[in-house]
């Protein structure tokens, strides 16, 4: 086992997330949850306070992180890439979802220091991440303007489904989980008809030949 003391203040960060995490339930994002966790860890709390200098935004930030990390391991490219694509990006996402299971109230209060105007474009930084992590994990090698449409999609898709989430009394999260499919479902019918309109092999209309034919018409 990993001894904290020997951890990078990166390292921490990560490390104490999810400890951080479970007591905002009851503290909030703040140095409370912060100097409960780092005594369940066994951390030094004056070394958690200094790796945590930018306060609640930065430990919702690692916590993500922890996410991450959990999904990295628990779903490598070698094994998403048994699945449909559709697929890969539920499994993902889903797994999200359950990595928050008994921390709907953290990520309750998280969302809502996270919508604070001076948080607002690292919350869409974050957002972006994770919408990116997951698309990589899927095999996304796009490189033109649908690496963007891509994750601005699924990103949008994550919060929507993050904000049903926390208000969702359902079994097993039926109504999260319901809503998640519904929107895979639209990008999915949509990705096909881009495919469609995209590939067409019917002509597409050209102004040039066009201008050119009334200039040159057929004989």
């Amino acid at each position: 086992m990993t001894d904290i003391s020997d951890l990078t203040l990166d390292e921490l960060r990560v490390a104490l997330a999810p400890d951080i995490a479970a007591s905002a339930i009851f503290d909030g994002w703040n140095e409370t949850a912060l100097l409960a966790a780092a005594e369940m860890a066994g951390a030094d709390p004056d070394v958690a306070k200094i790796a945590f200098p930018d306060g609640p935004m930065q430990m919702i930030e690692a916590w993500i992180h922890s996410i991450d990390e959990k999904m990295i391991a628990e779903w490598p490219q070698e094994k998403l890439a048994e699945l449909k694509i559709r697929d890969r990006i539920k499994e993902l996402v889903s797994f999200r979802i359950h990595a928050i299971d008994g921390l709907e109230e953290a990520l309750r209060r998280a969302l809502t220091v996270m919508a604070m105007p001076q948080n607002a474009r690292r919350s869409l930084e974050m957002g972006w991440h994770s919408a990116d992590l997951m698309w990589r994990l899927a095999g996304d090698t796009a490189t033109d303007y649908n690496h963007y449409t891509k994750r601005t999609i699924l990103a949008g898709i994550y919060s929507a489904t993050l904000a049903v989430l926390v208000n969702d009394e359902s079994s097993d999260k039926a109504d999260t989980y319901a809503f998640l499919d519904r929107r895979i479902d639209g990008v999915m019918k949509f990705e096909k008809l881009k495919a469609k309109l995209l590939n067409s092999d019917r002509e597409h209309f050209s102004v040039s030949r066009f201008l050119g034919r009334l200039r040159y018409p057929s004989a």
